[in-house]
């Protein structure tokens, strides 16, 4: 398995203190965590947020496992420094991320996972592949709009540019080539701090019940909270709240 270079959009000034990689979900873009990126800009932080193989600007490839992914993540380190004081993934990003920083301790100081993707097997499994087509099938704004009627302008405009620059085959074998998605061993290994971000289970969640549970009480580095009233993507669902935790989870 060979790593990639994975294509870089940044927030906040070369010279901060700390440093954030942000990572997003399967069929989305580095650029949609530009609300992440803004917020930790304005705390002083410099954020990160890449491209992931097969989507964006980054390069595609034959290999879409999950430990492939996080081979790209390992490699993708702060420039001038050994590692990263923080790295948020969402969905994908976090199941890639968790892999990640389990395999090296010294990836990153602290991990935080929006939703993550830790588990998805059965009705998940075919939640998550019906959303992708239903993405690739329908990309007007219009269809965005319908979906995620709460969402930011700039969610809407930068969800069809993801879906649009996306390879919709190599979102496809995320699915195919992941038919036992479980990360739940590297959550177990997990020696940074860790604190999940979750949404709410009333609307969907793929990071709750039986996994949740099972998830924090295998390691008493990982903290959970909710945000209430946000589906999977609580940083466009409920963005003030969800600043509002990832800020105090990194203070």
């Amino acid at each position: 398995m060979a790593a990639v270079i994975l294509p870089r959009l940044t927030w906040g000034a070369p010279d901060s203190a700390k440093t954030a990689l942000l990572v997003h979900g399967l069929g989305s873009s580095g650029a949609l965590m530009w609300r992440i990126g803004d917020a930790l800009a304005n705390a002083g932080w410099r954020a990160v947020a890449v491209d992931l193989r097969g989507h964006g600007d980054a390069p595609r490839t034959l290999d879409y496992t999950v430990a492939a992914y996080a081979e790209d993540l390992a490699a993708t380190r702060p420039r001038h420094r050994a590692s990263w004081d923080a790295v948020i993934g969402h969905s994908l990003g976090g199941a890639a991320g968790t892999v990640a920083a389990a395999s090296d301790a010294s990836w990153t100081k602290r991990l935080l996972l929006i939703d993550p993707a830790i588990l998805v097997d059965g009705r998940d499994a075919s939640i998550v592949r019906r959303s992708q087509e239903r993405a690739f099938a329908d990309n007007r704004l219009e269809a965005v709009r319908e979906e995620h009627p709460h969402w930011h302008e700039q969610d809407l405009e930068l969800k069809i540019d993801a879906v649009a620059r996306a390879s919709a085959w190599a979102v496809a074998q995320t699915s195919a080539q992941n038919q036992t998605w479980d990360v739940r061993e590297a959550a177990a290994r997990l020696e940074v701090p860790t604190h999940v971000i979750g949404a709410d289970p009333e609307v969907y969640s793929l990071f709750t019940g039986d996994t949740a549970e099972s998830v924090l009480a295998g390691n008493p580095r990982i903290s959970m909270s909710v945000v209430s009233g946000a589906g999977h993507s609580p940083h466009r669902d409920r963005p003030e709240e969800t600043m509002k935790q990832i800020l105090e989870a990194l203070s």
